[in-house]
């Protein structure tokens, strides 16, 4: 009501500018006739006369109207320079800020709805440096200030800085155009007024603050490296510290492009994914479905039967797993590639230096232009009392661990419900032991949407873990041989026994041992980087786990990319990391992937939102394998095919998932997807009947209600 309230008085007041021909007062001719007029009416009341042409001035700039450079002039003519200046310099900007709050109150939240997500990194660039933007805007007069009053009311910067910046800005050409009226007597055209040089003067001036922004940097830099000696020449381009995912990819990347890069690694190549993480976990998940797949052969006509599971040669086949993998990973490969390849402990001792102190005994200085921290990160281990002296499993020890055992935990505990916890979870229980999963929250996979967890619940139970949720572990004790946990649940306190203690709570970066701390590199809870992955010291960049954003293995490689190119050739030109499509998965059985937002996301950022749902138990395939459970879930834009995110609840969901990630990066809908060809019977086909569906809820109906009719018409 408010805002149609204001479009109509708008509207009123520019038809009638233009019905009255108010808008013929606005030449150089008419306005020399009005100040002639003006001049007697000035001296008699000069605060009057003052008022209301502020007012004037406000109303022209507030709608946008054309003449307001000539009522500067007039301005000019009737004040003289220092008055005229001031009146000006306030009207000018009190009309630019009703302007500005117009169009923010008209359109923004439009806006917002229909282009948020696009216009995100112009926002958080706003929120950093609005106020440098807008005053660059504001000395360039070839840019009109009224699309600049305009565009920044979409935009999330602060009314307060818009007024003060634009009054600061457009002082130096509204001095300008005042002096110019205080000989207007003598003006035959504007041309005098706006000529190329003076324009160009401005450009010039327009250019002075990136210049001003570039020198404070600079001054910025040799402040953080004030007390330390940059060496003449450097031993490598490039040095990276840590072999895993994030790692190998900026060495990969240095060495492909014929830098000299010396690659540290203190362990084993190829980090915890391969070692610890996502490749063990992996296999032993599939050695514990097949596990299952027997015990339910007799839904496929196959006689079922109990496995008979060895559990060292389960995890023998984890380790041969690992060694067939590791030749990707290797120092021999990564050598051969070109890559200096270290095995020992890094250290930075000044901002280009680093220390290796090698396996073989011996201590290594380098010096390089640029330098990689790919730590990695390890993991949490809560502050329970008794837990050390107890003892405990992480998912770093639990391998070397579970290789030394003849059969699995008898009763294992698991504390997290988190996508560690809970894949380590149904692969030991499917494995014969008995799982309990401890989760504080009120559902496992706490970041997932109600509906996705309630499914990963389900299926962890019908596996035979028993969940806690809404519990957590006061303390922790031994008793004959046993742990003992004293819990907290909702119900109250109850103790628990068991042999083994699993602690997947999650994992923080590494940090310490480094010499980041007497760099001054801020390291709190995560190694700080700026949008080029670059820390306080613009030479050093981080990558993966130790930056603490995402947690996953291919957001390390894809951040890999950024940091070597930016670090080799961020002189010339700088990459800033790209996080918008960053999908992820937990390999539960069934899987759950998703990109983008989940429902919980959008509501807790006031996304406006659409849900299209599939049901898998409707897909041939699905039916076929016997795996008819699950969904596809869509999350768009509202009346529109435009993916905000999607979650996949499913067998091969991680699979299934690409799709959507290849669309949702390259700009594709719903539609794009409806219109491809999918293979039958495929379990892809679920991603374009979730497509139909939404084609269906967004079908035309008074269009068909038409076409109906007409079809009728036709047979008689």
């Amino acid at each position: 009501m408010k805002k149609g309230l204001l479009v109509v008085v708008i509207l009123v007041l520019l038809v009638s500018f233009f019905a009255l021909d108010l808008h013929n007062l606005f030449t150089l001719a008419e306005v020399k006739n009005q100040v002639e007029r003006w001049q007697a009416s000035v001296v008699a009341a000069p605060v009057a006369s003052s008022l209301i042409y502020l007012l004037g001035y406000v109303l022209v700039t507030a709608l946008s109207l054309p003449g307001a450079v000539l009522m500067t002039l007039a301005g000019g003519a009737l004040f003289g320079f220092g008055w005229g200046l001031l009146l000006i310099s306030f009207a000018s900007t009190l009309g630019a800020t009703l302007a500005f709050l117009t169009a923010r109150f008209l359109f923004a939240d439009w806006v917002e709805q229909r282009f948020g997500r696009r216009l995100e990194t112009l926002n958080r660039g706003i929120e950093k440096e609005g106020a440098f933007y807008l005053f660059t805007l504001r000395l360039v007069p070839i840019i009109p200030f009224f699309l600049i009053n305009l565009g920044m009311g979409l935009t999330r910067i602060r009314v307060w800085t818009f007024y003060w910046v634009s009054q600061l800005g457009m002082l130096a050409g509204t001095a300008v155009y005042v002096n110019a009226g205080t000989q207007l007597a003598q003006l035959d055209s504007l041309q005098g007024i706006v000529s190329p040089s003076l324009l160009l003067s401005f450009a010039l001036l327009g250019v002075f603050p990136l210049i001003a922004n570039k020198l404070i940097t600079v001054l910025k830099q040799r402040q953080v490296y004030s007390g330390y000696s940059r060496p003449k020449q450097f031993d490598r381009n490039l040095i990276v510290i840590g072999g895993g995912a994030g790692g190998l990819v900026s060495a990969y990347i240095g060495a492909a492009v014929k830098a000299k890069v010396t690659l540290v690694e203190a362990n084993k190549m190829g980090g915890d994914c391969l070692n610890y993480g996502c490749v063990p976990s992996k296999a032993l998940i599939k050695s514990a479905k097949i596990a299952q797949q027997m015990r339910e052969a007799h839904h496929y006509g196959v006689l079922s039967e109990a496995p008979s599971i060895s559990f060292p040669k389960v995890m023998a086949r984890v380790e041969q797993v690992i060694k067939d993998i590791e030749p990707h990973d290797s120092v021999e490969r990564y050598t051969k590639l070109g890559v200096d390849v270290v095995q020992g402990y890094a250290k930075l001792i000044d901002p280009w230096t680093v220390e290796i102190k090698r396996h073989d005994g011996a201590v290594q200085r380098l010096t390089s232009r640029a330098i990689v921290l790919a730590t990695g990160a390890s993991p949490v281990v809560p502050e329970i009392p008794g837990l050390a002296e107890s003892g405990y499993l992480t998912s770093d020890t639990l391998w070397q661990t579970m290789a030394t055992r003849e059969t699995v935990p008898a009763h294992l505990v698991i504390l997290g419900g988190g996508p560690i916890g809970c894949e380590l979870a149904q692969a030991l229980a499917r494995l014969g032991s008995q799982v309990t999963l401890i989760e504080r929250s009120a559902h496992v996979l706490a970041r997932e949407d109600e509906d996705v967890a309630a499914i990963a619940h389900s299926s962890l139970a019908s596996s035979g873990v028993t969940i806690l949720t809404d519990t957590q572990v006061n303390a922790v004790e031994n008793q004959a041989g046993q742990k003992r946990l004293q819990l907290m649940t909702s119900y109250g306190e109850q103790t628990l026994l068991c042999d083994d203690l699993l602690v997947a709570v999650g994992r923080t970066p590494r940090l310490t041992g480094f010499g980041l701390e007497e760099l001054g590199l801020s390291v709190e809870q995560k190694l700080v980087t700026d949008d080029y992955l670059a820390t306080l010291m613009p030479h050093i960049y981080a990558v993966g786990d130790v930056v603490g954003s995402y947690q996953f293995t291919h957001v390390a490689a894809h951040q890999a990319w950024y940091a070597a190119v930016n670090a080799l050739f961020g002189f010339a030109k700088k990459f800033k990391v790209d996080y918008r499509v960053t999908p992820r998965a937990t390999f539960l059985d069934p899987e759950i992937a998703r990109v983008g937002l989940s429902e919980k996301e959008a509501q807790a950022q006031s996304i406006p939102y659409e849900v299209t749902r599939y049901g898998i138990d409707d897909l041939d395939r699905a039916i076929a394998d016997g795996q008819a459970q699950g969904f596809v879930k869509v999350l768009t834009v509202p009346g529109k095919d435009t993916i905000l995110g999607v979650t996949i609840v499913g067998e091969h969901g991680s699979d299934l998932l690409a799709e959507f990630v290849l669309a949702m990066k390259h700009g594709l809908g719903l539609n794009k997807i409806l219109g491809t060809i999918h293979a039958y019977p495929t379990w892809a086909e679920a991603n374009k009947y979730a497509a139909g569906e939404w084609k269906k809820a967004h079908a035309p109906e008074r269009v068909l209600a038409w076409l109906a009719r007409f079809h009728d018409w036709r047979r008689n």
